[in-house]
């Protein structure tokens, strides 16, 4: 499947440059099974050749992570947060006091855990679903996905810029760390499915200030 997703991805930046990245950037945002971590590199290896500039494939990876994350908040939104206590009642792959941690992660930190979650693989699309669920304002959620995504893309596009044919050297650094990323991946989800469950919880149970 990765290398009909590498023949697809170089063909696409072959043919429309720097707005390929876009495209498939986009569509790794909405669709996680693509891996940005195949395609930043490869960006920046594609770039290397002369086919764009490297300023470009990063610009544009930006915007396309932007619009993807764009559709997958707005999903969370539409969703809402009695659909979010449904999935946390089934959280339970972490212990309580990871779990306690997390919580305590989250309150400190709120709205820049999407932030942290652009630059972690697997989360980076899925963060912005509670986003959208918990209402996070669009301009804090756009600051915040951009600042991420750009940290994430500059840094990958520009590894497989440096590395020219050995690009693909990025992804198999990235599956040795594949473990140590699930379990981020695992208890940031948890993390934030909790804390957005006990916030809408404390906005139920607050009563209305008096007139």
């Amino acid at each position: 499947m990765l290398d009909a997703i590498t023949t697809w991805v170089t063909s696409l930046m072959e043919t429309l440059g720097a707005p390929g990245v876009g495209i498939a950037i986009f569509l790794e945002s909405a669709f996680p099974p693509i891996p940005s971590e195949l395609v930043l590199p490869l960006a920046g290896f594609t770039a290397s050749q002369g086919s764009m500039s490297l300023i470009a494939a990063m610009v544009w990876a930006t915007a396309g992570s932007l619009l993807g994350a764009y559709l997958l908040y707005f999903v969370g939104h539409a969703v809402g947060a009695e659909h979010l206590r449904k999935v946390a009642d089934w959280m339970w792959l972490t212990e309580a006091e990871d779990v306690d941690k997390s919580i305590a992660l989250f309150d400190k930190y709120g709205s820049a855990s999407v932030f942290i979650g652009r630059m972690v693989p697997g989360i980076r699309s899925l963060v912005s679903i509670p986003a959208g669920i918990d209402r996070m304002g669009l301009v804090t959620f756009t600051a915040w996905t951009v600042l991420g995504s750009a940290i994430w893309n500059i840094l990958l596009v520009y590894l497989g810029f440096t590395l020219g044919e050995n690009w693909h050297r990025v992804t198999e650094y990235m599956e040795e760390f594949s473990f140590i990323v699930k379990i981020i991946l695992v208890v940031a989800v948890v993390a934030l499915t909790v804390w957005l469950v006990r916030r809408q919880s404390k906005k139920k149970n607050t009563p209305p200030a008096s007139q």
